[in-house]
């Protein structure tokens, strides 16, 4: 009882200028759980495949996102139709409806302006922002590259994508996963490296989603650079990343990515890129 009156209340704060009633059901049944689960999944699913139709190039404002601002003053996500932040909770639609809701919250449009580079994702607009929410610590955020000028983050962030400068590519570790990774680094440890408002050139904090998206380090050669992945993600979106090794022309891509049940240091990983050819391996220098 008192936690549904704790979400009603909730409910009507954040939403009272398009909410009248509300009403809060509790479901304790696991059946039902279980069903009511399901149907959540299905609608996260829907909006993530609405989405996927949508294109950055297709839109004349991104949003920003400052809610982690109070631990990280210096962090501003920059949300694009290609690009949803960090913390895998807001995409663009949902920015954009927040910002209907509450014109003056942490969700604002930036009018993108100028173009200055297209593949590396600079526009006059996303920079003033940088500028302007960083406190003057950012100068520029390049959106689809991961070597230069990444995008910060705060620490509410799904996976880390870190260089593999041996690999030539990136691994991806996910947040669920404690095990060691190639880079002799566990993920909270990596979390201090990718966090609080940091810009760290090889090092950028991801909501999983957006390693589906087109224009995951496109700059730098896109999917193909990944070269470990925690297990954990390969299990739980082994549909959508298959999906995407056959958009990039790989269709047994995944099957080539290394992860900690096969190695967790360097030496291991070279080895595996090697016997499973790993197409990074072929690629231009990343850096």
């Amino acid at each position: 009882e008192h936690f549904g009156k704790i979400l009603h209340a909730r409910f009507h704060g954040e939403f009272g200028a398009i909410v009248d009633k509300v009403q809060v059901k509790v479901i304790t049944d696991p059946a039902l759980h279980a069903e009511w689960l399901e149907k959540a999944r299905d609608a996260y699913n829907e909006r993530n495949e609405r989405m996927g139709s949508l294109k950055d190039d297709a839109v004349d404002e991104f949003y920003t996102c400052t809610l982690c601002q109070s631990f990280a003053p210096t962090h501003v996500c920059i949300v694009s139709p290609e690009r949803l932040g960090l913390c895998g909770a807001y995409n663009w639609l949902d920015c954009k409806a927040s910002y209907e809701i509450n014109p003056t919250g942490p969700n604002q449009p930036i009018l993108l302006g100028d173009t200055v580079d297209p593949v590396k994702g600079y526009w006059t607009g996303t920079n003033d922002v940088a500028v302007k929410n960083s406190q003057g610590t950012v100068h520029e955020v390049a959106m689809y590259s991961i070597m230069e000028n990444p995008m910060t983050a705060c620490g509410c962030f799904e996976c880390i994508v870190m260089l593999i400068p041996e690999a030539n590519g990136v691994m991806v570790v996910s947040r669920e996963d404690t095990s060691m990774t190639p880079a002799g680094m566990t993920f909270s440890t990596l979390a201090g490296m990718a966090g609080g408002g940091l810009q760290t050139p090889g090092v950028m904090g991801v909501g999983k989603y957006y390693l589906t998206s087109p224009k995951f380090i496109s700059a730098d050669g896109g999917f193909k650079r990944v070269v470990w992945m925690s297990s954990v993600l390969k299990k739980t979106m082994a549909e959508e990343f298959q999906a995407v090794a056959e958009r990039e022309g790989e269709p047994d891509l995944i099957d080539r990515i290394a992860d900690e049940t096969v190695c967790t240091d360097v030496d291991g990983l070279m080895a595996w890129m090697e016997e499973h050819e790993h197409p990074a391996l072929f690629m231009d220098p990343i850096f």
